[in-house]
């Protein structure tokens, strides 16, 4: 088989309601564009009808359509870099399958794509969210931008198009937790971002609570920065620092005026001296296993059933 010059990748989970109308648009939007493309749908776990439709796609479009089935859910990431370890083309554009990131916007990522940046981002022009998740996607921004340095308008809008060389260096990272965005940032010699239109969900309801946002940001955090590990070792050298300026206070008032009430201030600055030693310690030990974490993580990121394409469907047992 040819290789397209087009691949767009699709993480899927429990979006039944949703595929039909975004398979019908894209599909629009490719023949279209007039450059050979292949879609390739990950199943990320899905335990309703998505698996089902999609089979059905890939039976009717044989030679455009790719599946691959995710031995349980991994998450949206994870389900990103199956896709990317499958892709053929030398243009990869990233899709959700909720149709909030509308797929007529492709052209004008791959229109920048050819103009040589390697690394097309987007952001959304006007967000259909609630206004807790705008807010909180803002906030998020923030922090990231501070503690990382990794600039991103929108990190939250995975409609976005990658140059064949940046997707191969994510997939030969081979890390086990980490946020798809950030890394091509990091990587990328030329990026640029666009603005892009943004849509009320279809059907169905967002998958990501609090929590997950939460945790995906800690990842961001930890994964491409030492700041957090920095700050709990300056904050524990602060407190010790205090602790000991305390007990010397505490000491020269000994001296000088006698014993407060039965030693309990005293008993409370050895206390607070000794937390910001055990702060301290715990830092320094995190800067060491924070860089270790950074180098060590090679347990399977994914586990892949089975691709469906062309003429076969191969059996996997997971990523290398």
């Amino acid at each position: 088989m040819g290789r397209p010059l087009l691949s767009i990748a699709i993480p899927v989970y429990n979006e039944d309601g949703n595929l039909e109308t975004l398979f019908t648009r894209l599909k629009t939007v490719l023949d279209d564009i007039d450059k050979s493309y292949e879609i390739i749908f990950t199943n990320d776990g899905s335990n309703d009808n998505s698996l089902t439709l999609l089979r059905h796609f890939q039976k009717c479009n044989p030679g455009t359509v790719r599946i691959i089935d995710l031995n349980g859910n991994f998450g949206q990431h994870m389900a990103v870099m199956a896709a990317f370890e499958q892709v053929r083309g030398e243009i990869i554009v990233t899709l959700d399958a909720d149709l909030q990131n509308p797929p007529e916007e492709i052209p004008k990522l791959i229109s920048a794509i050819e103009k040589g940046h390697d690394l097309v981002g987007s952001y959304r022009k006007r967000r259909e969210d609630n206004l807790f998740r705008c807010i909180a996607s803002r906030l998020f921004n923030f922090l990231r931008d501070l503690a990382t340095g990794i600039h991103m308008r929108d990190q939250g809008c995975m409609l976005r198009a990658y140059r064949r060389r940046i997707v191969d260096i994510i997939v030969a990272s081979g890390e086990r937790s980490t946020f798809i965005p950030a890394l091509a940032m990091s990587y990328a010699t030329n990026p640029v971002e666009v603005e892009v239109d943004h849509e009320a969900r279809l059907t169905g309801k967002s998958r990501y609570r609090i929590y997950d946002l939460i945790r995906l940001n800690f990842d961001i955090m930890t994964g491409f920065s030492m700041a957090p590990l920095q700050l709990v070792t300056m904050f524990g050298m602060l407190v010790a620092s205090g602790s000991l300026l305390f007990v010397v206070y505490l000491f020269i008032r000994r001296l000088i005026i006698g014993p407060e009430a039965e030693g309990v201030f005293t008993l409370f600055a050895i206390l607070y001296l000794l937390i910001g030693i055990g702060i301290f310690c715990l830092g320094v030990i995190g800067e060491y296993i924070g860089r270790i974490y950074q180098e060590v993580r090679h347990r399977p990121r994914f586990v892949i059933r089975e691709v469906i394409e062309t003429g076969c469907t191969a059996t996997e047992n997971g990523d290398e």
